[in-house]
Formats: structure tokens, C-alpha cells, sequence
């Protein structure tokens, strides 16, 4: 067994090679996607060990049993020498009994990760994806569709539009979404943190969830998450009025107050409030001089035990909310892998019958040179088209894909390009800025991006629907006996003078 100090120094040179090959690893070149993912996981691994060296060396340093310093004193006492030659004995007394023990360096292990950096085998695997995943470019969200289109009562829609909508689940009524559909949430919200944790190692789903978390909890108690408006309490709820039942000797005494004046009284208690006079002054008179707690339970209403059972939904609802939440944020980490993924099925969609079947058997390996060939040439940033290529620059400028526009509305959103700025206006984003204004998202707010004209075209629209509305005294019409028309304020003024 190693000494304190040896594991000490085992750790010490542990880190700093874990981070010689972290830094060896992000400086290597990778091209294609693959290559990006497998360096990404090799991070992780590297980091991961980095850290449990770091906290097995920290408890080290702590000695919390004392062994570090039992063993320092005996190598720095007066008998130092002594404390070495005894080591030196145990040292050839264990390779006699183990004469063909050899140890391996910790350099020949940080080699062979060298070497499989270094490799340039496409077959080698990090992760496993499945087919339709393509090593992490696409998204297979096929069990996670047949999962929702059997939800019952959502309306049914193509694979296609669900790739564009599946995060759009603040549309979905509020009725609508039972025990099957939180299950349903389950099933994708998995899939996704899966996905994600394959795609992107490097980064902390734990953190991202926290954020979620904090953002939720405050939207949710301002009543601001979408989909799930705050609920105002009914007019019953502020219902009934306590009475002092001090004054009060008897239930005699009670029945002279009246049967609304009692009703009042017991449904501020929570209590039953039917019956007859008698009947309610007796339950009310045996609440005097005692706590809810002490009554019998069947003397309460109903009310209470909705509320009980109100709170438990609320709870409900909150936890399915939340999960929506977490896949928002899931949808927008993936959001290059969603539109890819979309486009690889309208590519697939348009081929025609036989023609994928015949393009694996001629080209089965010039397909999968095209997926791990290296990235293109890009020096403007152009955005890529379907075969993965930039679009030419013409077609950019002609698109008008370099003019930006803003949306305040969207909370300061830029999109590229006229044809996704209209776009916008239709989609979740702008529709719930336009919510959390109180603004209905109508026809008359188009192009309108910012908040201050947005709100004061609103007013003047309601404005113009009060001008608008129809006033009786004015355009109600009457006839006299003469058959004059004239308005209902004139016919009302002219009959009270008796000019009639």
C-alpha cells in the first residue's frame, strides 16, 4: 500500500496531465461532426476525473485521521535515517514475493489517449446514436409522436408539423392536459435531456434546470407562465360574516337574529347553512367556546373540502406546468439539431418512391463521407443549404438574410431576413409578448415591434370602439303622430312638454 505522501504525488501528477490532455484536446483540430462530439465526451471523461482527483487529494491534505502527520514527523524526527532503510527493506521484501509484478507509468495511460485523438477511424464511437439520430445532427422524436397523437383530444397532425410545434404546449387546453398527457411529458422531456446529454456533454443540465426552476417559480406566482393563467378566487370565497357568540346565552337568543343573519354566520365557519331556524341557531350555538378542530367533521360544508381538494390540483397542475418549462428550455438548447432535423424529413418526403433505396445500395459509403466530410468554406458566415453547403451570396443579399430586424416585443429578438421577420409575428414568441401586454395579437398589430406603439396604437383602437358603439338615446329612432322621425332623446323631450 502507497504511503500518504506517495498518493499525494500520484495525484499531483495526475492532475496536471488530466490537464495537459484537456488543453491537447481542445487545441486539436476537429471537422466534422463527429469528431466534435467524441472530442466533447473525451472532455468530459478528462474533466470528471480531474475533479475526483482534486477532492480525493483535498481530503489528503485535510487529515482528518492524522496519518499525514504521524508520517511527516517520522520522516523529518531525529531517527530519519532509520524511517528510510525500513522502507527500503519493505520495498525488496514485497518485489521478492512478487517477483513479476510490473508497474505501469501513468504516462503509458495518458499515451493512449493521445493516440485515440490522434486517430482519424470513422467507425470509432463515443456515444451510441440511433440511425435516424445520425450521430447527434438529427433528432428521432418518432415514439415521442405516436405518444402524443393518442393523447385523447388533441387534434392530430403529420410528423412534420409536430417537429415544429411539439414545444407549442401552452396552445394546448388546459382540459386537456390529464394523467396521459403529463405522462406523454415525461416521455419526451427524457428523450430530450437524453439527447442532450449525448449531444452537448459539456454542458450542466443540472444548472440549466435550476434556472428553470428559479424562472418558473416566479412566473408561475405572478401568474405569467404561458398556457397557465393565474386563477382568481370566486365570489364565494369572501362570503359570510363572523358573529361574536358571546352576547349570546342561548340558541333562543340566536333565532331572533334571522335565517339570513345565521347563514352568514356559518358559512364564514365553513359550516353547513341549510335547515330551518331552529335547526341553524342549535348548530351555530354549539360553536360557542369551541375550535373548528373540536367539532364534528360532518357538520362542515362541502366548501372545505373542495378547497382541500382545489389545493391538491393546484399542485397537480404546478408539476405539469414545470415540466412544460424544463421542455422549453430543452427545445432551445436543440434548436439547430430541431431545424435540421425538420429539413432532413422534407428532404426524404420529396424523394421519390425507390430512389433512397437505390441511393444506399449505389453510394452507401460516399453518404457517409458527405456526413463526415470537413466543414466547409464559410469565410461570411453564410447560412448552409440542404446539401450542407453555404448558399450562394446572391441568393443571401436577394433573401435580404443581412438585414436584421428587432422586436422589442420579443424581448429584443433579432431575425434575419423580411420573409422570418413576417414570419415571427405568427408564431409563439411574439404571441405571448403581445399576452404579457394584455394586447390581443390581431391583424392591426402587424410590423408594430415596439412596446410603446403597440400600447398606444391599443388604446386608440379602443377608443375608436367606444366612438363606435351604439347609443340608444342618440340613434334610436321614433315616429310622431304627424310621422316625423325623430331620435329617442328628442321624442322623450317633445312628450314630457306635451308638443306631442
Amino acid at each position: 500500500m502507497d504511503t500518504i505522501l506517495e498518493q499525494q504525488r500520484r495525484y499531483h501528477e495526475e492532475r496536471e496531465r488530466l490537464m495537459d490532455a484537456v488543453v491537447k484536446e481542445c487545441l486539436h483540430k476537429k471537422t466534422t461532426n463527429r469528431e466534435i462530439i467524441n472530442s466533447d465526451h473525451r472532455l468530459r471523461i478528462l474533466l470528471d476525473r480531474y475533479v475526483e482527483s482534486s477532492e480525493h487529494l483535498k481530503e489528503l491534505y485535510e487529515d482528518k485521521d492524522g496519518l499525514r502527520k504521524e508520517e511527516v514527523a517520522a520522516l523529518s524526527g531525529p531517527n530519519e535515517l532509520a524511517e528510510f532503510y525500513n522502507r527500503l527493506k519493505q520495498i525488496k521484501e514485497f518485489h521478492k514475493k512478487h517477483p513479476n509484478e510490473i508497474s505501469v507509468p501513468m504516462s503509458i495511460e495518458f499515451e493512449e489517449i493521445a493516440k485515440l485523438r490522434e486517430t482519424t477511424d470513422e467507425s470509432l464511437a463515443m456515444v451510441d446514436f440511433t440511425d435516424e439520430e445520425g450521430y447527434g445532427k438529427y433528432l428521432d422524436l418518432h415514439e415521442c409522436y405516436n405518444k402524443y397523437v393518442n393523447i385523447k383530444g388533441i387534434p392530430k397532425l403529420d410528423y412534420i408539423a409536430y417537429l415544429g410545434t411539439f414545444d407549442h404546449l401552452y396552445e394546448i387546453p388546459k382540459e386537456k392536459k390529464t394523467t396521459q398527457y403529463k405522462e406523454y411529458l415525461y416521455i419526451l422531456l427524457d428523450y430530450l435531456c437524453n439527447y442532450t446529454d449525448r449531444v452537448k456533454p459539456l454542458l450542466n443540465m443540472s444548472t440549466e434546470f435550476e434556472s428553470v426552476q428559479k424562472e418558473f417559480d416566479e412566473q408561475w406566482e405572478a401568474g405569467k407562465f404561458p398556457g397557465w393563467p393565474k386563477e382568481t378566487g370566486g365570489a364565494l370565497t369572501s362570503m359570510g360574516a363572523h358573529l361574536d357568540l358571546s352576547a349570546f346565552s342561548s340558541q333562543e337568543e340566536l333565532m331572533s337574529l334571522g335565517l339570513d343573519r345565521l347563514k352568514s354566520a356559518l358559512m364564514a365557519l365553513n359550516l353547513k347553512c341549510g335547515g330551518t331556524l331552529e335547526e341553524r341557531a342549535q348548530r351555530l350555538f354549539i360553536t360557542k367556546g369551541k375550535s373548528l378542530s373540536e367539532l364534528d367533521p360532518s357538520m362542515f360544508s362541502r366548501a372545505k373540502t373542495d378547497k382541500v381538494n382545489k389545493g391538491r390540483e393546484s399542485e397537480k397542475t404546478r408539476e405539469i406546468a414545470l415540466l412544460e418549462a424544463q421542455v422549453y428550455r430543452c427545445a432551445e438548447i436543440l434548436t439547430e439539431q430541431r431545424i435540421a432535423t425538420k429539413e432532413n424529413v422534407q428532404r426524404k418526403q420529396a424523394r421519390r418512391d425507390g430512389e433512397e433505396d437505390e441511393d444506399e445500395e449505389v453510394s452507401a459509403s460516399e453518404s457517409e463521407d458527405e456526413m463526415e466530410e470537413e466543414v466547409p468554406y464559410n469565410p461570411k458566415n453564410l447560412p448552409l443549404g440542404w446539401d450542407g453547403k453555404p448558399i450562394p451570396y446572391w441568393l443571401y443579399k436577394l433573401h435580404g438574410l443581412n438585414i436584421s430586424y428587432n422586436c422589442e416585443i420579443c424581448g429584443n429578438y433579432i431575425y434575419k431576413g423580411p420573409k422570418a421577420f413576417q414570419r415571427h409575428f405568427a408564431e409563439w414568441r411574439h404571441a405571448h409578448g403581445m399576452r404579457c401586454l394584455g394586447i390581443p395579437n390581431t391583424a392591426h398589430f402587424a410590423n408594430v415591434t415596439q412596446i410603446e406603439d403597440a400600447l398606444k396604437l391599443w388604446d386608440k383602437l379602443k377608443a375608436q370602439k367606444s366612438d363606435e358603439r351604439w347609443v340608444a338615446e342618440q340613434e334610436e329612432e321614433y315616429e310622431d303622430s304627424q310621422g316625423n322621425v325623430v331620435n329617442r332623446k328628442t321624442f322623450e323631450d317633445l312628450k314630457r312638454q306635451g308638443l306631442l
